[in-house]
């Protein structure tokens, strides 16, 4: 791997919770030297009391990022980096932790907060101790209305399914690379000096735009997103910085250039931001693709316009693009073998005559002192226009004669594909599309998909989402099974941990909250859920479950060690754990502020991330503190039952 935006992502947002560690570590021992330790003492204390839930903490994150490691496709080639990333910094994080964080504790925090200490320290205690007073009142109501709680539990989770089907989906978020990819493309008949005439009319209106700073033209040749042909082009567009374009996006701009491109008759140019992230080896004059195949190419010529027609039609989509050239100018040429035999013209002297005049031939170099020139025979341009100027060519005959090629020849005018595509050796049509602003992927297929199926095409026609669009559809699908995969790994993790099948239970009811969170802050912010938007809701699985982690070891351990009865121990657990769970959220919701505000590239793909991960964390430590210890009682009652059950039936 290699310092690029996804790594640079991941280590970036892992600043926020690789302190968690060191947080719960530090808190621990200072409230054991404000309960008189010495500090050697609380710093040995505190990492025997703290160790074994640092180590679930940190085995149950990395339990979370399994299924991303495991991914296939090219999502799952990028998600790879970025999780194993995150993976090695939490590793290394736990070690620190563990290990010479209690070590610097011991030396250097000699005392809590003395008579020297500054307002702004007085202060931040006071509000916490505050907080920590309100929490505990709160939360003595809050058990006493059990059912309650556990309503607005099941409601979360009812919300949470709800507002994750209806959230609109996205691939990957739109970069604003400020770099535009044109496409032009005219009659499939025009000819060379024409299309040189349109194209150069379309540069001229892009260049007139006050955002752009460049554009490249190229004409013909080798192919370009919408493939090679005479009738087609390639343009390359550079955008000016953000603030010299009044801050409009790479998409308003090519908005803006689509309305004033369309006074030019005869041709039309397809644009799309370059992104960095671009799957699917398919050409195409737009950003996604819809691609037709059929082993009979006489039903694929025939319904490949209907769709392209059809789609045209379908709400949220624009620049709808055929790589179909029907209407070439085709010109089958038929030797009359018997009379070219009897004016003793050859089949090969036919062939070079036309070579000769139409393939730009080269009969021989020029070398000078300092360059050389290639010679290159052709006949005058002005004869390659019409085929009735085939009388014009002459072929060796019998006795050296000069013989007119129309003599021997007939020729026949007809229409012809310009090229004939082809996916895994079957042909096909592709007909590609852009977005309209503001319009999710997952909108613009649904409808393209429903379209299709209106037609109701031979079933020997296969239509399907190739590149982006195809990509987008087989990692949506995946989705829910990776988050259960992920559900699944920390629940194995925390249950050989705990040696407990209940207690992990109560953990991962602190899940349903962040996801309603996150869900809701791309709601409120009109953001797509996009791989990176499901990337943070993999992360929030793993840090939301700190909280719960906190709770329960420290309930567990007030049970086993002092005797307190369950209610006694979660509420102690969660008047003492309040500290450092707000601490850890407050310092992985920090660390994703800068992923929502940055500006710059790149920042389009890294802020979904911080969204969801803010919105998450934020509705999470308000639920979760409450939710948490009224689940864990009814687990534990759950869990007696059986035992008192077995005790009493000796008596009988």
């Amino acid at each position: 791997f290699s310092i690029d935006n996804l790594s640079l992502m991941a280590l970036a947002i892992s600043v926020g919770f690789v302190v968690d560690d060191a947080i719960v570590m530090i808190e621990n021992m200072y409230r054991n030297l404000e309960h008189g330790m010495r500090p050697y003492q609380a710093a040995l204390e505190g990492a025997r009391q703290i160790g074994f839930t640092v180590l679930s903490i940190s085995l149950s994150l990395i339990a979370a990022f399994t299924p991303l490691i495991f991914m296939d496709g090219i999502v799952g080639r990028l998600l790879r980096e970025f999780s194993l990333t995150l993976t090695f910094a939490v590793v290394v994080s736990t070690v620190v932790s563990l290990t010479i964080t209690p070590m610097i504790c011991a030396h250097y925090i000699k005392g809590v907060t003395s008579e020297n200490a500054t307002w702004f320290d007085r202060a931040v205690e006071g509000s916490l101790s505050r907080m920590v007073a309100f929490y505990s009142s709160t939360l003595r109501v809050v058990l006493d209305f059990p059912f309650m709680t556990l309503l607005v539990f099941f409601a979360t989770i009812a919300l949470t399914v709800t507002l994750y089907i209806k959230t609109p989906k996205g691939y990957f978020p739109t970069d604003d690379s400020g770099f535009v990819i044109g496409s032009t493309r005219a009659s499939a008949d025009i000819s060379f000096q024409s299309m040189l005439g349109l194209q150069q009319q379309l540069a001229d209106i892009v260049m007139a735009d006050p955002a752009v700073a460049g554009i490249g033209s190229v004409l013909g040749g080798g192919g370009g997103p919408g493939g090679s042909g005479s009738n087609r082009g390639v343009m390359f567009i550079s955008l000016k910085p953000p603030a010299e374009r009044s801050g409009m996006t790479t998409a308003q701009v090519i908005d803006r250039l689509r309305k004033n491109l369309y006074r030019v008759a005869g041709i039309r140019l397809f644009m799309f931001a370059a992104q960095d992230v671009r799957t699917g080896g398919r050409q195409s004059d737009s950003d996604y693709q819809y691609t037709l195949s059929s082993t009979d190419l006489d039903l694929l010529q025939k319904w490949a316009p209907i769709v392209g027609k059809r789609m045209e039609s379908v709400e949220g989509i624009t620049d709808v693009s055929s790589d179909r050239d029907p209407g070439g100018l085709q010109l089958t040429l038929s030797i009359d073998r018997q009379k070219a035999s009897m004016l003793g013209v050859r089949v090969q002297d036919i062939d070079n005559a036309l070579n000769n005049a139409f393939s730009q031939r080269q009969i021989s170099i020029i070398y000078t002192q300092r360059n050389q020139y290639m010679v290159v025979l052709e006949i005058d341009p002005k004869f390659q226009t019409d085929p009735s100027n085939l009388e014009h060519i002459f072929v060796a005959g019998a006795g050296g004669a000069q013989v007119p090629l129309s003599t021997v020849v007939r020729y026949q005018r007809s229409l012809s594909p310009l090229a004939v595509f082809h996916s895994q050796s079957i042909p096909s049509t592709t007909v590609s599309f852009n977005l309209l602003p503001d319009i999710p992927l997952e909108t613009a297929t649904t409808n393209i998909q429903r379209a299709v199926e209106e037609l109701h095409m031979p079933d020997s026609i296969r239509g399907s989402f190739e590149g982006n669009a195809g990509d987008f559809g087989r990692t949506s699908g995946r989705q829910p099974l990776l988050i259960l995969g992920a559900l699944v790994a920390m629940y194995i993790v925390l249950g050989v941990l705990y040696e407990s099948l209940a207690h992990p239970l109560t953990i991962i009811s602190t899940l349903p909250s962040a996801g309603l969170g996150a869900l809701l802050a791309l709601q409120i912010t009109n953001t797509p859920l996009t791989i990176i938007a499901f990337v943070g809701i993999i992360l929030l699985i793993g840090i939301v479950k700190k909280n719960g982690i906190m709770i329960v070891d420290f309930a567990l351990d007030a049970e086993r060690q002092r005797g307190l009865s369950s209610a006694e121990a979660i509420f102690e657990a969660c008047s003492v754990r309040f500290r450092p769970i707000l601490m850890t959220t407050m310092a992985a919701l920090f660390a994703g502020i800068p992923l929502v505000i940055a500006t710059g590239p790149g920042t389009e793909l890294r802020r979904p991330l911080g969204i969801t991960i803010i919105g998450g964390l934020f509705v999470s430590q308000i639920l979760t503190l409450y939710t948490t210890p009224v689940i864990y009682l009814l687990i534990d009652r759950l869990r007696r039952r059986p035992e008192t059950g077995a005790i009493a039936r000796p008596a009988e």
